[in-house]
């Protein structure tokens, strides 16, 4: 076990608290195909990024506010399957609520429908898409996760999945944790998180105060 200090926790949420992947492909899938797109190529596009950023990029002169409407009704319909990840029910139960954040991806809508679907509590801070100006990898969603909580980035751990969410909080100035949710670990490892582990089942927590302290068990040697 590694054991690590922060004053607080900011989670990603699809991939590391939800299992929104079935739901997420299915979308995106669907749009891939009746638009022409290579499947996977769009999968990897859009995973840990904002939906208009990717749907900018694939349709460069396309209406990006209609089309995202589009694809975020879709998502928002598509909630049957969405649970929470191991460890993950426990983990939150037993964090104080001003000291873990959401930093998503999803719109505000589409962020609520999952956490509720998943049956998680409902989070003292929550950064979306309609909260930035600038999604992942940028550092702006991280700051802002870690500034509504009242700590600096740097006294804070990001949990994530994604390889632009991994940057995101590495660029934010945050030690990160990584999953292996979704990523390879020979992608993981190049990310460069602080550590790598399977999911929150390997997160422990061992005391609240002063600090937040964690035991970690970690998949692999520390990855920086």
């Amino acid at each position: 076990m590694t054991y690590v200090s922060a004053h607080a926790l900011l989670f990603d949420m699809d991939g590391v608290l939800i299992n929104s992947i079935p739901a997420v492909e299915r979308v995106w899938s669907r749009w891939a195909k009746e638009h022409g797109f290579n499947v996977q190529d769009v999968l990897h596009r859009a995973h840990g990024r904002p939906s208009i950023e990717t749907l900018r990029y694939l349709l460069p002169d396309a209406d990006h506010e209609a089309e995202n409407r589009l694809v975020e009704r879709a998502e928002i319909d598509d909630v049957a399957d969405i649970v929470p990840l191991p460890g993950v029910t426990e983990l939150l139960a037993r964090l104080p609520r001003d000291r873990w954040a959401i930093v998503t991806s999803c719109t505000r809508p589409l962020a609520e429908v999952r956490i509720r679907a998943a049956g998680l509590p409902t989070p003292g801070v929550l950064i979306t898409s309609n909260d930035i100006t600038r999604g992942k990898p940028d550092p702006e969603p991280y700051r802002k996760g870690a500034v509504g909580l009242g700590f600096a980035p740097e006294h804070c751990l990001v949990v994530e999945d994604a390889l632009a969410g991994i940057a995101s909080g590495k660029n934010a100035g945050a030690r990160v944790i990584a999953f292996t949710t979704t990523a390879s670990i020979t992608d993981l490892v190049a990310a460069k998180p602080d550590w790598i582990l399977k999911d929150c089942s390997a997160i422990r927590l061992e005391a609240l105060e002063p600090e937040l302290k964690l035991a970690l068990e970690e998949i692999t040697v520390n990855a920086r």
